[in-house]
């Protein structure tokens, strides 16, 4: 594999636009601050950024003194003013650059140029040149199944109200480049984007109250209607006219899934009235947009039966219709929609138990069929232009979101499931000690209970609270199947699985409520085990062995299709072993799986865990699903969509699109050429498992091996206040207390993103590589050096390591550093990690033959290279803030002042994760 570049020069040219936007909304934002809060606030401003950059540029010492005297200076309320400034200026960048990649990506388009990598059209061509013909194109789509899944995000950031603005933006923004607008058009367009600013100005960024589960609920359904419910239509007719117009319509191979309101893992406030009320406003809003589209329907087709000769099916439809109207005697397909719009009505109504009247649907299916009769009808008249138009998107996405609009991911941590069937157990069959018995006991018990009928639970008796709320979830999904059907919640996941009696366990409990049948042999939902640190890793391969060599599972999976998913977890792998050893075990456990499903005879699905950082398995979708193991993909894939990204990738309707695009076409190059991530050479993989044994040695010695590394952490980080800010509705840790074992991988990674430090994409990889070399010599780097430009694997990880040691900036993390009140301790583990970072930075650059970092990839460098005149300050002004909160808190303890300043700390952690992009 050769890593390509990009010319600099034309980059630079073809960014005058981007520039030309980043300075029209600076400037707005200058002008209303410079309104509002005075010349002097505005001077202040530039001031600091002046600094900043200076600092930034060559570490000047003078600069940094200076500012620092500045910062000291400033009230709290200016403070304030100034944090809340910066942290706009990057969230204005971040809409240009949005927009310019809109910009760039529609001229491609109408230059006709050919198609890009990572694009349906590409793919395809991929295909056809490596033998696939029509027929094996769709066979393909026929059977693929691709799965973004919504998830919610502990740290996530910008509350609604503002995102609602910066879409204004964005789209004022595409106005202007869009069209010719007249001298007054354009100043209108500029006034309005000033009304605009002023709004975000003046418009408080944190929020006053903790997110609910629901909060978050509504927050991910907001992207339906900004993309999904349009855009996936759409997306299947591209790829039904790629294979042939001739092919039978496709089955909904893209699904867009969620697991926000199903998620209890560490979420106490996920229970089953938060699980039913989710389902219920799901499937509100999929019901809204049918009605919505049948509507807009009954506009459109105004077909006179004079004039066109409907069939026989649509006049049958037609004579149901509750419109009596004598205007639309003659308008067979606007009285066809009349009842399939009471039916609608009528359906929705019965899903929710309210009174209702007439026939209703008692499937989606029969609401599909419905529909069909209209688009025969059309296509025996030649009507197909109207047929395939908003009908043809109707009936796709009736197709891709059914009832509930997305399937709900229910997940719960394996430890819980073990005490809910203990005390089962134990209330049955008292003195069994469930939690007592070796592995190989418990799973005797397991299937001898999976082998009877005979029912665990007992109503006459009261079980311990945990038990109940946990008997409640599963009462609540088998209602779900009952009332919206069984795609309403089709998996379960189990978190920290580490043995196969946690699987049983779940299908145990899923017996007691009919969704597992053991005379029938029947398995209404997936049991999807989820292997996150390093140990499970390992032994992911084994325990699925196992599993499989049970003959009641196996029977259960048969009528399942054959097919079993496994989750991996980026996250807790990455937090466990680090970036390099985490991104190794989860390449070695995926082949190991592979190899134990192909002896089963088992269709693996894999569901990645990834999160938008690179420290949580996170970069370039189309690249990490090639660098997917040989076997590893078949058509088939799932991947976690983080609350904090989520925004920038399906926020806007075009953006969207080549997301999901970008998931459809990776799968399919990766099942068409699935050798591509497999090593040249035996001696890669030996060197890689080198590198990765030493990175494990190194990462571990400095997190949980060092003395004192836990205080320096919580000191030197935001992530005592992240604990206060009103975020996400999971709590930031597992259980009470400072061990970093029990805190989430997810603000683990945020609070080294807000010091500058993203220790956890890289740290560890520059020792390993000075012990590979020490062992090997020149002759080491030299196979390094073909490991990259020949491996996909071992690439992917490298660009991505380039990505975050571009963002951090160890005279930054210094300043961070400085808050840790024992100096001998800050200056151990500080100048650890800093000379750990250059030793890394080192390598990298000489590894893949760049003079700087982003060398290859200038569009990123220049992306993040404009943020930093607006990043560096806030970390500056939040270092000073972060001092005198503590300080403050220290000496009195929470007051006004302090509240005021814990509020700044807020501001400024929204504005660096704004700047950042993605956080964690």
């Amino acid at each position: 594999m050769n890593t390509p570049t990009i010319n600099s020069s034309r980059v630079e040219s073809l960014d005058d636009a981007l520039r030309e936007d980043i300075r029209l909304l600076g400037r707005i934002l200058g002008e209303t601050i410079r309104m509002l809060d005075g010349v002097i606030v505005y001077e202040q401003i530039e001031t600091i950024r002046q600094l900043a950059v200076r600092f930034h540029r060559n570490q000047d010492e003078v600069a940094q003194v200076e500012l620092k005297q500045i910062l000291a200076g400033l009230s709290d309320g200016e403070i304030n003013k100034i944090t809340r400034a910066f942290g706009y200026f990057s969230i204005l960048a971040n809409i240009a650059e949005d927009h310019h990649h809109q910009r760039r990506w529609r001229a491609h388009q109408v230059a006709g140029s050919a198609p890009r990598e990572g694009s349906l059209a590409a793919s395809v061509v991929l295909a056809r040149a490596a033998g696939y013909s029509d027929a094996a194109l769709e066979e393909f789509f026929r059977n693929a199944y691709v799965s973004p899944v919504l998830t919610a995000h502990p740290t996530e950031v910008q509350r609604r109200s503002i995102l609602d603005s910066l879409d204004a933006i964005a789209n004022l923004l595409n106005r202007r480049d869009r069209m010719a607008e007249t001298v007054d058009e354009k100043a209108e367009t500029d006034q309005e984007l000033r009304r605009l600013v002023l709004t975000l100005w003046q418009t408080r960024t944190l929020r006053t109250s903790k997110l609910s589960v629901l909060d978050e609920v509504e927050n991910a359904l907001r992207f339906f209607d900004a993309t999904f419910f349009a855009e996936v239509p759409k997306l299947y007719a591209a790829v039904q006219r790629a294979v042939g117009e001739q092919a039978t319509p496709l089955p909904a191979f893209l699904e867009v899934g969620t697991w926000i309101g199903g998620d209890r893992d560490g979420n106490p406030f996920v229970d089953a009235q938060v699980l039913n009320e989710t389902l219920a406003r799901q499937a509100a809003r999929a019901f809204g947009f049918y009605r919505s589209e049948i509507a807009s329907l009954k506009r459109e087709l105004s077909l006179a039966a004079l004039l066109a000769s409907v069939t026989p099916s649509l006049l049958a439809l037609a004579a149901e219709s509750p419109d009596r109207s004598a205007h639309r005697v003659d308008e067979p397909y606007r009285l066809a929609l009349a009842t399939i719009d009471a039916k609608l009505r009528a359906t929705e109504a019965a899903l929710a138990e309210k009174p209702f009247e007439g026939p209703f649907y008692r499937s989606a299916e029969e609401f599909i069929a419905d529909l069909s009769i209209i688009e025969s009808s059309l296509l025996n008249h030649g009507a197909k232009l109207l047929a395939e138009g908003r009908l043809g998107n109707l009936l796709r996405a009736v197709q891709a979101f059914g009832w509930t609009l997305a399937p709900l991911d229910l997940r719960q941590n394996a430890a819980v499931h073990e005490a809910t069937i203990a005390d089962l157990l134990e209330h049955a069959h008292p003195g069994t000690n469930y939690l007592h018995l070796p592995e190989d006991a418990r799973v005797e018990i397991l299937l001898r209970e999976l082998a009877t009928s005979r029912p665990l639970v007992s109503r006459y008796i009261t079980y311990g609270a945990e038990t109940a709320k946990e008997l409640a979830i599963f009462d609540a999904a088998r209602e779900a199947h009952l009332r919206y059907g069984a795609r309403a919640i089709r998996t379960m996941i189990i978190s920290k699985t580490d043995a196969v009696s946690d699987m049983l366990e779940l299908a145990v409990l899923l017996k007691e409520v009919g969704l597992l049948k053991p005379t029938e042999q029947t398995l209404a939902v997936n049991i999807v085990p989820l292997f996150e640190t390093i140990g499970d890793l390992q032994a992911a391969a084994k325990i699925m062995d196992s599993l499989f060599s049970q003959p009641i599972y196996r029977a259960l999976l048969a009528q399942r299709g054959d097919t079993q998913e496994v989750m991996l977890g980026y996250s807790d792998s990455n937090k466990d072993g680090g970036f390099l050893t985490s991104g190794w075990e989860l390449y070695r456990a995926e082949t190991g799986l592979v190899e134990v499903f192909a002896k089963h005879s088992v269709r693996i699905r894999l569901f990645h865990g990834r999160g938008g950082s690179v420290g949580r398995g996170g970069g370039p979708s189309y690249q990490a699903i090639l660098a997917q193991p040989k076997g590893a993909v078949q058509g088939h894939i799932r991947l976690t969509e983080q609350g904090e990204v989520i925004a920038a990738k399906y926020g806007n309707a075009q953006v969207g699109r080549r997301n999901l695009e970008v998931l459809v076409a990776a799968s399919l190059v990766a099942t068409v050429e699935p050798t591509l991530a497999e090593p040249l050479a035996e001696s890669f993989v030996t060197a890689l498992s080198e590198l990765s044994d030493a990175a494990f040695i190194a990462y571990r010695d400095l997190v949980y091996g060092t003395a004192g590394f836990e205080d320096y952490f919580w000191q030197s980080t935001v992530i005592s206040e992240i604990a206060s800010l009103n975020l996400g509705s999971r709590p930031a840790s597992r259980a009470k207390g400072r061990s970093i074992e029990d805190l989430r991988a997810i603000p683990w990674v945020f609070s080294w993103a807000q010091c500058r430090v993203m220790l956890p994409g890289w740290y560890g990889f520059g020792s390993a590589v000075d012990a590979l070399i020490a062992k090997r010599g020149e002759r080491g780097l030299w196979l390094l050096q073909s490991m990259f430009q020949e491996w996909p694997v071992f690439s992917t990880l490298l660009l991505n390591m380039d990505m975050v040691l571009a963002k951090a900036d160890m005279g930054i993390a210094a300043r961070y550093a400085d808050l840790v009140e024992d100096e001998a301790l800050r200056k151990r583990i500080f100048s650890r990690i800093a000379a750990e970072y250059e030793r890394t930075k080192t390598h990298l650059l000489s590894i893949t033959g760049q003079r700087a970092l982003l060398d290859r990839n200038p569009l990123l460098r220049r992306s993040i290279v404009n943020r930093f005149p607006y990043l560096d300050p806030l970390n500056h002004v939040q270092v000073e803030m972060l001092h005198r909160y503590r300080d403050q808190t220290h000496e009195t303890g929470l007051s006004e002042a302090s509240e005021r300043l814990r509020r700044g700390v807020h501001i400024s952690i929204n504005g660096i994760a704004a700047a950042l992009r993605n956080s964690g």
